[in-house]
């Protein structure tokens, strides 16, 4: 095992860390006050190959590996967690379902403008009613011989008003199950399909998260995903992926959280010391800093897993939640060792508490990890 980082990945790293402190880091109050979609900045990161981290050259992404998506993923969430979602959402579960899944013909027209950050994506399987049960799909595709009719609602969409291209799950046949399930391409401003309000959200507010609607919406057949009845196997596979991505956003949330309150008990005194010299904090700073080395190394394993060509179904899932609690558990610790500034929003850390919540609940709910884990162990 070796646990030291290339030159490569060092270079990558600190490359997304200085794009989050010189950019990500200006503004970022305001835009999470105002629900503000970072618009410019998505461009730049695109323009850095953010969002087409892991696509092959060919199709204009970048040709990275897992793990620099990870240290990516970490540097951008330490600032903003708002933004670091759309690159994961496009690198995870768009990108990545296309080019494992799509047809050639998809690659050369979607694929393309997505790793560029020419085009933004969108995935939609969770509904008012088929949020963790994703097989429970109400949003249906007729098929009509040269295209599908598709009809429903999804709901939680990031990027849901921004995205100029969605990979829609629906039930095709109702009577197969899991396997009368399709994924499509739908693009945005087609006829019947609707943006809904944008969602005030408790967290990374300024995330585009919205309820769309299909009325009647007209997709062609070469939109369709894979073999008739291979969507839920594709989004499974694709959300495996996406759970790495969360787990290194959640990663740098604790992070985050963990170096701005290093920082403020080193500046801070009282009883006429600095509070980092109070056992009280040190031990606070001790447990914080096992905790997310512990999630570190569970979500570099993951993406190693994912490098390697192992199955990491279970490790991503490991990951998600553990580093979703180690962010949940540790945000709130950083806003108690900054005390009353710590519920400022001057002092960054109470937005990174709220930001930490939804990464145990979106790409799969800790509920839900714990069953993909639990499965796999009662199989051996």
């Amino acid at each position: 095992m070796n646990f030291n980082l290339s030159e490569e990945h060092i270079m990558i790293r600190d490359a997304a860390r200085d794009f989050a402190q010189t950019e990500l880091l200006p503004g970022v109050i305001e835009r999470d006050e105002n629900q503000h979609f970072p618009k410019e900045l998505v461009k730049k990161m695109g323009d850095l190959g953010f969002l087409g981290i892991m696509v092959d050259p060919k199709y204009g992404g970048s040709g990275m590996d897992t793990l620099s998506y990870v240290l990516i993923m970490e540097e951008l969430s330490k600032i903003d967690a708002s933004a670091s979602v759309i690159v994961s959402v496009n690198n995870s579960l768009v990108c990545y379902g296309l080019e494992a899944f799509g047809t050639e013909e998809q690659k050369q027209k979607y694929l393309t403008k997505l790793a560029t950050g020419e085009f933004v994506g969108a995935f939609c399987l969770s509904e008012p009613e088929a949020g963790s049960d994703a097989t429970s799909q109400k949003t249906s595709a007729i098929d009509k011989g040269d295209h599908y009719l598709l009809n429903g609602t999804k709901n939680w969409i990031t990027n849901g008003g921004r995205a100029d291209v969605y990979l829609v799950i629906a039930q095709t046949d109702r009577d197969k199950g899991s396997h009368g399930i399709n994924a499509f391409i739908v693009e945005k401003g087609t006829e019947g399909f609707h943006v809904g309000p944008k969602e005030n959200k408790l967290g990374i507010r300024g995330s585009d998260t919205h309820t769309l609607q299909f009325n009647d919406v007209k997709v062609p057949k070469e939109n369709r995903i894979g073999d008739d009845g291979s969507g839920f196997r594709f989004a499974m596979k694709t959300l495996s992926g996406g759970r790495i991505g969360i787990a290194s956003q959640a990663l740098g949330i604790a992070s985050g959280a963990y170096e701005l309150a290093l920082k403020y008990s080193k500046e801070r005194k009282s009883f006429g010391t600095e509070i980092c010299n109070h056992q009280a904090i040190a031990f606070k700073l001790a447990d914080m800093y096992v905790d997310i080395e512990a999630a570190r190394y569970l979500v570099m394993k993951a993406a190693w897993d994912k490098d390697q060509g192992n199955n990491y179904d279970v490790s991503s899932a490991m990951a998600k939640l553990y580093a979703s609690k180690v962010a949940m558990e540790h945000t709130v610790e950083a806003v108690q060792i900054h005390g009353g500034n710590g519920f400022v929003k001057d002092y960054h850390v109470e937005r990174l508490m709220r930001d930490a919540k939804i990464t145990q609940i979106y790409e799969g709910t800790s509920e839900i990890q714990k069953i993909v884990i639990s499965r796999s162990l009662i199989k051996q």
